[in-house]
């Protein structure tokens, strides 16, 4: 399958403007029709003007922003890969795993454990040389949210999704994540496999320990980096800070959340890797990094596109007959063609 991209990808964010003036046509429809409304009855507005019709004007918009939108993309210059190269490229692999458990929302570092998280992810990507990245993310559920790529703008943008939300099932499934991690790897053993847990490590589920052994006697180094205080902090129950609302037990007690060290330092013992207590970015990045780069890399094949062509004319086209279209509709139904009743008995 031919690979899409964007020449000028940053020009797509005007294509947010769109809910927006579909939202404000809307409104200003509604407050047109309340004035009509208190001018004169609906029977009397027909007969006044029987050849309206509200309709139109709802098709001649959205053909305008239909035909706008295909402009934003034209002007973005959509590419399409026509010539496919196979290259031999050297790297490790490797898989994070990612707590988004409503625990992560707690705010002992700022503004919570989870974009903390985040960008750690995108600290330690912008660093990655060849290496090829995966992602499982993982509350009460784990999921393989990406599979292994060396596609790292693809990775980020996955990354940027990522909420405590994207897994309704509460709880800390570390156990189960560590499953779909090594399940990510290839089967045959390798030295240049790791899984990077990212978690508080208040695990609720099974015991991931023998898990994280297995993975280990695989040739998989598993590296645990903890999230959170050992002191702990409450967990907000919504995402805006400073609303004062936290969750509390069934006895309502507020809730503290602490960082289990002991559990992920076992975790990391076991997959025989490193423990890292991030006390702020920077640091879990940079300590974890250099446990990486003792890894030997070794090779795979990687399918890359070395020629694209611009496709921008396709999208231009179509917007340009849509706006022919919306042109050649009239607001108001045709007096002649209005005049024929072809079913009327």
């Amino acid at each position: 399958m031919d690979m899409i991209r964007f020449g000028e990808e940053h020009l797509l964010y005007w294509l947010l403007l769109v809910p927006v003036l579909v939202l404000l046509f809307f409104v200003a429809r509604y407050r047109k029709r309340r004035r009509l409304e208190r001018l004169a009855p609906a029977s009397l507005r027909h007969q006044l003007s029987p050849l309206a019709s509200p309709g139109r004007e709802l098709w001649k918009y959205a053909l305008t922003l239909a035909a706008l939108s295909l402009i934003v993309i034209a002007m973005a210059d959509p590419q399409v890969g026509t010539k496919m190269e196979k290259a031999e490229k050297k790297g490790i692999d490797i898989v994070i795993a990612l707590d988004v458990s409503r625990s992560m929302l707690a705010q002992d570092l700022q503004p919570n454990r989870l974009e903390n998280a985040k960008r750690a992810i995108l600290r330690l990507t912008n660093r990655l040389e060849g290496d090829r990245l995966g992602l499982v993310v993982f509350a009460g559920k784990a999921y393989k949210q990406l599979p292994l790529t060396n596609d790292y703008p693809i990775a980020k943008m996955f990354l940027r999704t990522i909420s405590t939300q994207t897994v309704t099932t509460q709880g800390t499934a570390i156990a189960e994540a560590l499953k779909k991690a090594i399940d990510s790897f290839d089967d045959q053993p390798k030295n240049n496999q790791a899984i990077i847990i990212i978690s508080d490590g208040e695990n609720h589920e099974e015991d991931p320990l023998p898990i994280a052994r297995e993975a280990a006697e695989r040739g998989i180094i598993v590296h645990t980096i903890g999230i959170g205080s050992l002191r702990g902090a409450p967990i907000p129950v919504s995402n805006q800070p400073g609303t004062g609302r936290y969750l509390k037990d069934n006895e309502g007690n507020t809730v503290i959340s602490q960082l289990d060290r002991q559990m992920l330092e076992n975790i990391a013992r076991q997959g025989n890797g490193k423990f890292i207590h991030a006390n702020n970015v920077r640091t879990g990045v940079n300590a974890i990094y250099q446990e990486l780069k003792k890894m030997e890399a070794g090779e795979y094949e990687s399918r890359t596109f070395a020629e694209y062509e611009s496709r921008f004319q396709y999208p231009l086209a179509l917007a340009l007959l849509l706006l022919i279209t919306e042109y050649l509709m009239f607001y108001r139904k045709n007096r002649w063609i209005h005049k024929i009743k072809l079913f009327k008995a």
